[in-house]
């Protein structure tokens, strides 16, 4: 399964990134996010880990999330390590030209098994989850952030 989305944020590529790979954010824009714990010492980089409880209506699973790509103010993306959702992400920030951010988001990953009857049900849930993930986003860096000139 592959989804792919883009978004325009009213803050440069550089208050988006920082951000989103703060993992004490992560349950703000993502409110699916249960808790969010840090396995990694230090600040988020390039092999970063973190352990999330993800809640999706009744069912809750964890998962083992790690930095797979990390170039601040470009390009960041997201590897599943541990978890029943073996789904990664990747949000590539482009300059709009006026002090903002395209922000394109990209999901990927296999469906298997019974889920492959889901499949357009799972991309519409997919798609929808992070079209509001991304609003919240959007909503909170450029509440945060200093205002565009």
């Amino acid at each position: 399964m592959r989804i792919e989305e883009r978004f325009h944020i009213k803050s440069s590529p550089e208050a988006v990134f920082a951000y989103m790979t703060d993992p004490a954010n992560l349950k703000v824009w993502q409110p699916s996010k249960v808790s969010v714990q840090p396995l990694t010492d230090g600040p988020p980089r390039l092999g970063y880990r973190v352990k999330e409880r993800t809640r999706i209506g009744l069912r809750q699973w964890d998962q083992v999330v790690e930095f797979s790509a990390f170039e601040p103010g470009r390009v960041f993306a997201t590897h599943i390590v541990e978890g029943p959702m073996p789904v990664d992400g990747r949000w590539t920030f482009t300059p709009d030209g006026a002090g903002g951010t395209e922000l394109t988001f990209v999901a990927e990953g296999p469906v298997s098994g019974p889920l492959r009857l889901l499949e357009p049900l799972l991309r519409r849930g997919v798609q929808r989850s992070f079209r509001h993930y991304h609003r919240l986003l959007a909503e909170q860096v450029e509440r945060s952030g200093p205002p565009l000139s």
